[in-house]
């Protein structure tokens, strides 16, 4: 092994030493819903230091990917909830960031450059930040890894689709909820102008972890999604985005944990793909298939709240041909405008301003029954804390209507115009006609 090589693998074990010792000191109960030890997984990633000064080009290698890998997951841990990783003392992910950023440095500038390899990934070596190499080489090894390790225990279906066997019943999914981690943590290393390149690698795996049966698995692919989505040129995902759009449409319905990982993958993936076209036929899936499954759980306010923070690039991307989807709409806007938490009514409002602007609801019949409610949660806005702020956004819906149908909201305005509990609004509202009325 030469100089270089062999100062290489003595940096591994020295960045490796503190984080085996802070494992080895911490108490870590094996996950009763995973059956896995994340213990025993992370600790034989970590490099030691060797007795043999001999150490082959193949070992180092092999050490180099398992050092990344124990960093990858720590890393992930600081973001997670799940039981699997919980025990990971908090000091840790800082501790694998740093070391992991010292090897990268230290790997460009020891290795070898590489541009063959490089090139197989649609690279100029030159082009690609040191610190993020290393990542980019992995890329080509680890992914398929982790795809193979996540389909491991998901649900086979057979062929003629009458029966399923459980692969988890013979390998533990806590083992594929930690490649589904390392997974996401890859991907999101890389950035805009590079990720691109790597999306053939990176949306198989992506998409099996959608296609896993466990919610925090199919979260881990969902946030894959989410950032590769952010990342690329639109340009770069047309050869995949009706399957991608598919398992978006398949996901719709998952539980309440990751419903809003769904909700803002769906949109971002239709809304970049589909911009330009807005009678695609995948907005027109996506938004009925959200609105079906809102419809039977109108009163979850994490969906709701959820859906209403992430919507409205759909909307956009949607335009005028939202009104086919009004009928859906407006009923459950008008059931959230009195819910009892405050972020949701002050988001149905923004949303109720948002699908004015982009319809100015012609030929609906909702115009009376919105300006009654708008009218009754001015006077509820009294008991809530955010009054201030959901009135004059009452307000300002009032005056869009005002503009947008002239003569048919002032019909609807006139039983109102003279109740008392709506003297702040202001009296120029029933006074005049704006000139931008539609009839």
């Amino acid at each position: 092994m030469s100089k270089s090589s062999s100062n290489l693998y003595e940096l591994l074990a020295q960045l490796s030493e503190p984080i085996s010792e802070s494992l080895s000191k911490t108490q870590c109960t094996p996950s009763q819903s995973t059956n896995v030890s994340l213990k025993a997984v992370l600790e034989p990633l970590l490099p030691r230091k060797h007795s043999n000064p001999k150490i082959d080009e193949a070992h180092l290698r092999a050490s180099i990917r398992d050092f990344t890998l124990a960093c990858a997951l720590l890393s992930s841990s600081q973001s997670s909830t799940h039981e699997l990783l919980t025990w990971i003392p908090k000091h840790l992910p800082a501790a694998a960031d740093l070391a992991f950023h010292r090897f990268s440095k230290a790997y460009s500038v020891h290795s070898e450059k590489n541009d063959e390899k490089f090139a197989e990934l649609g690279f100029n070596f030159d082009s690609v930040p040191e610190e993020k190499r290393l990542v980019v080489e992995l890329m080509r090894e680890v992914l398929p890894l982790f795809k193979d390790r996540i389909k491991e225990s998901s649900i086979d279906k057979s062929e003629d689709g009458d029966e399923v066997s459980a692969a988890s019943a013979r390998v533990p999914v806590g083992f594929a909820i930690v490649a589904a981690y390392q997974f996401r943590w890859f991907v999101t290393q890389i950035d805009y102008s590079r990720l691109g390149k790597l999306c053939a690698l990176a949306v198989p795996c992506a998409l099996t972890a959608l296609d896993h049966w466990s919610p925090e698995i199919k979260g881990q692919g969902m946030m894959s999604f989410i950032h590769i989505t952010k990342n690329v040129d639109a340009a770069e995902l047309v050869w995949c985005q009706d399957v991608i759009l598919d398992a978006c449409c398949q996901n719709i319905a998952s539980s309440d944990e990751i419903w809003h990982l769904v909700v803002e993958m769906s949109v971002l993936v239709v809304t970049r793909t589909q911009q330009s076209n807005p009678r695609s036929a995948w907005f027109d899936r996506i938004l009925n298939e959200m609105l079906s499954h809102l419809e039977r759980q109108p009163r979850n306010k994490e969906r709701r709240v959820a859906w209403l923070r992430h919507v409205e690039p759909l909307f956009n991307g949607v335009g005028l041909v939202l009104l086919a989807h009004l009928r859906h709409i407006f009923p459950l806007f008008f059931k959230w405008m009195h819910a009892d938490d405050d972020e949701t009514v002050l988001l149905v409002l923004k949303q109720i301003e948002t699908v004015i602007k982009l319809t100015w609801i012609r030929n609906t019949p909702y115009v009376e029954r919105l300006v009654d409610e708008l009218a009754t949660l001015h006077k509820e806005a009294a008991l809530k804390r955010s009054r201030e702020e959901i009135r004059n956004l009452v307000v300002r819906i009032l005056i869009l209507l005002h503009q947008c149908k002239g003569l048919q909201f002032e019909a609807a305005w006139g039983k109102h115009k003279d109740d008392p509990n709506l003297a702040t609004i202001p009296p120029s509202l029933s006074d005049r006609r704006s000139t931008m009325a539609v009839q």
